[in-house]
């Protein structure tokens, strides 16, 4: 699409704003996206998975420079690079990591000259809504999508979110891409591909965003202690995938609770505390019900054609990754 033809959608998309908006245009917002190169140790406990250079986006949120975007991106990085809209690299500060959500936060050593990008209300955004999906690049790097869900969302790595925000067409580096409403705000930060079933249509290729509302409630302890002040869930350390309502172990992460047990790739988990698991969902809710990371974890498993028992000892996430928040003031 011609650059000119791709500035009208954008502006004709943010025209719904009103009085607020009037101040801004699309180009002044799409600058506050910027993109993040970071690189991990190889000894990082996320290196393998995940790798050792990493790239993706980020949304600068305030004066300060704070820059939000998913935190996989950046966990257990040695170093952090962002590119503004000049296209230079700044180095920049790991700040903060939240499990619970998958947001990261960083800061440039020095400022960007853009102005943040407000924050919207996730919560008000609705099946059908029309938004943007933005990487750094300018209005290049935009395309105008719908959301097609808002639902339960479970990750394979002890990971799950109440309403998540599903949109197509998909973004293809949609790693901390900024979700934008029509008045311009920042309503998610983008985190993976995947499919969601449509009834009538089938499965729907799209990605998933994480919805801004979570970040409220943590943003200050991100920012002073890089972790949320909530006590910790219990974490195993497994990977798991869900089939026909059955939950099944994939890998398990080498020095974490889960292997010091005994858990291996191809169990079935059957049951957690003597109660039957219905699912992922249903798996990670009935071990945080036990209580805070610490707490041990019974489970009951088919291993082959037999059934054992195995009691986990969970810890703290936090504990087990290479993570060196910088406080900013």
């Amino acid at each position: 699409m011609k650059k000119g033809c791709l500035l009208v959608i954008l502006v004709i998309f943010l025209a719904f704003s009103g009085p607020a908006f009037a101040s801004e245009t699309a180009e002044e917002i799409l600058k506050a996206i910027v993109k993040i190169h970071s690189i991990i140790p190889k000894d990082a406990h996320t290196a393998r998975i995940l790798g050792t250079e990493r790239e993706g986006h980020g949304v600068v949120i305030d004066a300060k420079g704070y820059i939000l975007t998913i935190g996989y991106l950046i966990a257990e990085a040695e170093t952090i690079e962002v590119f503004g809209p000049d296209g230079k690299p700044v180095p920049a500060v790991f700040v903060g990591y939240d499990h619970n959500t998958g947001f990261g936060l960083l800061r440039a050593d020095k400022p960007l000259d853009v102005v943040p990008m407000k924050l919207g209300q996730s919560s008000k955004v609705n099946e059908g809504d029309p938004v943007l999906v933005a990487g750094h690049g300018g209005k290049e790097s935009v395309i105008g999508a719908r959301v097609i869900s808002r639902k339960e969302f479970a990750g394979y790595w002890e990971y799950f979110l109440e309403d998540a925000i599903f949109t197509a067409p998909p973004y293809a580096n949609f790693g901390g891409a900024a979700l934008i409403g029509r008045d311009g705000r920042l309503l998610g930060i983008g985190s993976l591909f995947t499919q969601v079933i449509i009834p009538g249509l089938g499965s729907i290729p799209c990605n998933m965003f994480v919805p801004i509302d979570y970040l409220n409630p943590i943003l200050s302890d991100l920012m002073t202690t890089g972790r949320s002040s909530k006590a910790p869930k219990p974490w195993l350390g497994v990977y798991s995938e869900e089939a026909h309502g059955r939950v099944f172990v994939t890998r398990v992460t080498a020095g974490a609770p889960a292997e010091r047990a005994g858990l291996q790739p191809g169990d079935l988990i059957l049951t957690v505390n003597g109660k039957a698991v219905k699912g992922l969902t249903d798996f990670y809710r009935k071990i945080w019900a036990l209580g805070n990371a610490g707490v041990d974890v019974p489970l009951s498993i088919l291993r082959g054609i037999q059934i054992q028992n195995i009691t986990v000892h969970s810890a703290d996430r936090y504990q087990f990754l290479l993570l060196k928040p910088k406080k900013i003031i």
